[in-house]
């Protein structure tokens, strides 16, 4: 019942949310410098007679005021129609369906990876505090942690990309190349990396310091006073209780893993959403651009409900209280 009331009350606060998010995407849109003709047109734009160019605009309903066009895309939307997307010339529905795939794989491989690395080096870390792998991760932890990941992808492209020649760089498969297994794994291994580059610190120093906090509780202090093995007193005793909060964390990072991995899409050239992110807001492909958003933010909204979940499930003391 818990679990059950704390679903129903996020939905009903997601509601009002995708409202003001889908609603500020318009006004954004409608105050932008971009013209959504000369995009919808391209190079045809300058040729193009004045008086087509403004019958084209009156068809695509560009000229109609803003909260007649926000009213026309919510009444489809409702729908199920995401619209046609005026500057891909396709179904947004089909842009979506092409494209999420690809960045839902990359983050899951990213965040695979740096959760696995905090937490090992956490443990570590905490367990072997002020030794010599704790001051090194903990030191480089802190100087990762400020570097935008698209300072860290030019790194990796300079050193195993174009130095080494280890790996290729961009897309999703070589020039010419069909799609498969081994070439799609080695065309992510770069972004894949760089994007749990990007996470991992955060993530590490959150697990060390619950884990420090953990070590001193009581009941860790009784354990060593019965002579329990460190190992066990460490990973059964003070382990559970400090990656509680871990779920907490890694639901609020969504935010941050959506942002890293347009930036990183966009470096490596990843088919991901990223790339229709960018042409939709500079093309001001009001269709496109808002699915886009919107599915960005279900994404932190679902994200941070799954962590809820979570927490609740693994500990007690919520279920109890609720």
């Amino acid at each position: 019942m818990t679990i059950l009331r704390l679903v129903l009350h996020r939905a009903l606060v997601a509601v009002p949310v995708l409202a003001l998010v889908s609603v500020a995407i318009f006004v954004l849109a409608a105050v932008s410098p971009f013209d959504p003709l000369s995009a919808y047109l391209g190079d045809r734009y300058l040729t193009m007679d004045p008086a087509d160019q403004a019958r084209l605009a009156a068809q695509l309903g560009f000229d109609d005021a803003l909260p007649q066009r926000y009213l026309h895309w919510v009444g489809d939307l409702l729908t199920g129609d995401l619209g046609t997307s005026l500057w891909l010339r396709q179904p947004v529905a089909e842009v979506i369906t092409e494209r999420l795939p690809w960045t839902v794989l990359l983050v899951a491989v990213a965040m695979v990876l740096a959760t696995t690395t905090a937490l090992v080096l956490g443990i570590w870390s905490a367990w072997r505090q002020g030794g010599w792998v704790d001051r090194a991760v903990t030191g480089l932890s802190h100087a990762i942690e400020g570097v935008p990941p698209f300072v860290v992808a030019l790194g990796a492209i300079a050193i195993f990309g174009l130095g080494l020649a280890w790996l290729p760089v961009a897309g999703l498969t070589d020039a010419g190349a069909e799609i498969t297994v081994g070439q799609v794994a080695r065309h992510l291994v770069l972004p894949a990396t760089v994007l749990a580059i990007s996470q991992t610190p955060v993530l590490l120093l959150h697990v060390r310091q619950s884990l420090l906090a953990a070590l001193t509780e009581d009941h860790v202090a009784g354990a060593r006073t019965r002579g329990l093995p460190e190992a066990r007193v460490v990973l059964r005793h003070a382990l559970p209780g400090a990656l509680l909060p871990f779920t907490t964390v890694l639901g609020a990072r969504v935010a941050e893993v959506v942002t890293g991995a347009m930036l990183v899409e966009e470096v490596f050239s990843w088919p991901g959403v990223a790339q229709a992110v960018i042409g939709a807001a500079s093309a001001v492909d009001f269709p496109l651009l808002a699915a886009l958003t919107l599915l960005a933010t279900v994404a932190v909204l679902l994200g941070s409900l799954l962590a809820d979940v979570a927490y609740t499930l693994l500990d007690p003391r919520v279920r109890l209280d609720g």
